[in-house]
């Protein structure tokens, strides 16, 4: 009976503790870098969706048909239809990207995402964005944008590159998401990087 009340008493040794404080600690820490790594991926989405969004802007664009507006004297053909990438657009926001805070772009008619014509800019790609947003958006055509170390694909002077730059975490280095395409010359068919190329990404 005497040994049966010694065990009802029995406490946890210092050892077992420290084994499940340390385990605690092992699981707070995995849970606190899981929930970081979850929190940027999800900012990150927002730059590959809105990059996708704005190729295919480009390549629908570059679809249309344009043909010009002509009064034709009887007898005469108009000009033919004709494929072409839309021209550049100026980059949202026009002060870089957004240091580890969210920029909500401005729908004026004439500002950020509302500028452009049928033939350039984000008019012709018909891509607005109306939520703030974590990253700096642009179109080029014919040319790339300067800052990536690595080499996103080059779209040549007969091609268009869409991207997104961002600084999260508001230090000396900046992320990319680069999506090209370029119009072969024999074919005159407009061809697409096979994916986004990133750099940097949870920067």
């Amino acid at each position: 009976m005497r040994a049966l009340k010694r065990y009802d008493r029995r406490g946890f040794t210092l050892v077992e503790l420290m084994i499940v404080v340390a385990i605690i600690g092992v699981l707070a820490a995995l849970a606190i870098f899981g929930v970081r790594r979850y929190l940027a991926s999800a900012k990150t989405s927002e730059a590959k969706n809105s990059v996708g969004a704005i190729t295919r802007g480009a390549a629908a664009a570059f679809e249309r048909e344009t043909a010009a507006s002509q009064i034709l004297a009887a007898g005469d053909s108009s000009a033919a239809a004709s494929h072409s990438l839309c021209e550049s657009a100026d980059p949202v926001p026009s002060g870089g990207p957004p240091m580890g805070v969210k920029y909500q772009p401005d729908a004026t008619e004439g500002e950020d995402f509302e500028t452009g014509t049928a033939t350039g800019g984000w008019k012709c790609l018909r891509f607005s964005m109306n939520q703030p947003i974590y990253y700096q958006y642009h179109y080029l055509q014919g040319t790339r944008i300067t800052g990536p170390t690595g080499a996103p694909p080059d779209p040549g002077a007969t091609g268009f590159e869409a991207g997104a730059v961002g600084n999260l975490d508001a230090d000396a280095v900046s992320s990319y998401f680069i999506r090209g395409g370029s119009v072969d010359a024999a074919t005159g068919q407009l061809t697409l990087a096979t994916q986004i190329y990133i750099e940097n990404e949870y920067e």
